[in-house]
């Protein structure tokens, strides 16, 4: 019985996306803020509101995460690492509310962190890689999609916003 070339590369792109998402997610979201403050809590006025904004913020920055990864594997089949990309534009579930989710949530995980630890260091590093994430895609990723998708990424960037998610989602239709 022959195998499904579709089935072949989700499960192909499956495993590299995990890889990745343990790697650089993994590292910039979870260990690094874990350096920084061993994930031991400072004291922190209004802590029983803090902290528990904080927890919200990682829990559902962690469930855009995953349903973004997910989304690249199944639709896009590839990964969001540039050395494996996806061989079709991703426009479908969160990416249809805003263009960069998986950079807004692992932002949002290092922000909860940040609240949940009453930790100002990890406000700094979450503004640094704020500003890392911007300069990546404005200089590479947005020329890079331009490029291998020139009429459906302008469509698509035309109706959905770099970073302010829309309230409503974009209902353009299906990419080639």
């Amino acid at each position: 019985m022959a195998r499904d070339d579709s089935a072949v590369a989700r499960v192909r792109a499956t495993l590299a996306s995990l890889l990745f998402l343990v790697v650089v997610p993994g590292t910039v979201a979870g260990l690094l803020p874990w350096l920084i403050t061993r994930w031991r809590a400072e004291a922190v006025a209004a802590a029983w509101l803090v902290r528990p904004l904080g927890i919200g913020l990682v829990a559902a920055g962690a469930v855009v995460l995953l349903e973004a990864f997910a989304r690249f594997a199944w639709q896009g089949l590839g990964t969001p690492a540039p050395i494996y990309p996806t061989g079709r534009l991703v426009v479908g579930g969160t990416y249809r509310h805003v263009r960069n989710p998986m950079y807004l949530a692992v932002l949002a995980i290092i922000l909860g962190q940040a609240a949940m630890f009453g930790s100002s260091i990890l406000l700094a590093y979450c503004a640094a890689v704020a500003v890392a994430f911007h300069l990546f895609v404005v200089l590479y990723e947005e020329p890079t999609l331009r490029r291998s998708f020139p009429d459906d990424y302008r469509r698509y960037a035309a109706h959905v916003r770099r970073w302010l998610p829309r309230l409503t989602p974009w209902v353009g239709g299906a990419l080639r």
